[in-house]
């Protein structure tokens, strides 16, 4: 199934959005041919994420078959794990974790204490470095992007953790993955929600010099307008069979890894 890693509910406090439902991102993906999307709660990013999971999870249940939830832990705060369990009990293809928005040190033993909480359980962990281009930010939105060196930082932290990175643009890719050893490079897996594509080209550089097998899709909607992700990747002009890995195989095998 064509799925899409980068979507989001709910309301974002920086930005008016037109609509924050299910069933808004429903229909986009039937318009896109998006078969099944992983799922974010926008205010969880701002606020206490054992209040905002439960609420994630009921906002997708009833669209269970396209749409997978994936709710935002805070290691920072006591029993933390119990959303870990949570979230395996609900199904979820990883979770999520938003240190600069939570005030936490992106490298520091919070992060590092949750990759390993994390690994054990098997679940991956999913990472936005930003939400928006700081030249679009509210002065109110303070949170820094994430450093290229937490990534590597935590990808090192234990041999077993799993980094779905989001919203990442080249540079940044390539300071991590060739700042990384082969191991720990092929237990990251990145959207293509923020690399352009012509007449720049990052994303064919990136997929010439890193392998096609690093790259999942990922749209940002309802915050990017997702026909742009697509778009890059059909300006690819990759046979079907190599369309199909950042479409649905890469993320495939890197969940099976």
């Amino acid at each position: 199934m064509t799925t899409d890693v980068a979507t989001y509910v709910g309301a974002y406090p920086y930005r008016s959005l037109p609509d924050v439902t299910p069933g808004w991102l429903l229909r986009q993906m039937d318009r896109l041919g998006i078969e099944r999307a992983w799922v974010g709660h926008l205010p969880s990013a701002f606020s206490d994420p054992a209040a905002g999971s439960p609420a994630l999870v009921r906002l997708v249940k009833p669209h269970a078959d396209r749409l997978l939830p994936v709710p935002a832990v805070h290691p920072g705060l006591p029993r933390f794990v119990e959303t870990l369990n949570d979230a395996m009990a609900a199904g979820a293809p990883a979770v999520r974790v938003y240190p600069m928005q939570l005030g936490l040190d992106p490298s520091g033993g919070e992060m590092r204490v949750l990759a390993s909480a994390a690994a054990a359980v098997g679940l991956p962990i999913l990472i936005t470095v930003r939400f928006e281009d700081p030249r679009q930010r509210q002065p109110q939105d303070r949170a820094g992007d994430i450093p290229a060196a937490a990534v590597r930082a935590l990808i090192r932290s234990d041999h077993q953790v799993r980094l779905l990175v989001s919203h990442a643009d080249r540079s940044f890719i390539e300071e991590v993955h060739f700042g990384s050893t082969p191991q720990e490079a092929g237990r990251i897996l990145w959207d293509v929600a923020w690399v352009w594509g012509p007449p720049e080209d990052h994303l064919a550089l990136l997929i010439e010099t890193m392998g096609i097998e690093r790259f999942a899709l990922g749209s940002g909607m309802p915050l990017r307008i997702p026909d742009s992700a697509l778009a890059r990747v059909d300006l690819l002009g990759l046979a079907p069979d190599r369309r199909r890995l950042i479409l649905s195989g890469n993320l495939a095998r890197w969940r099976a890894a």
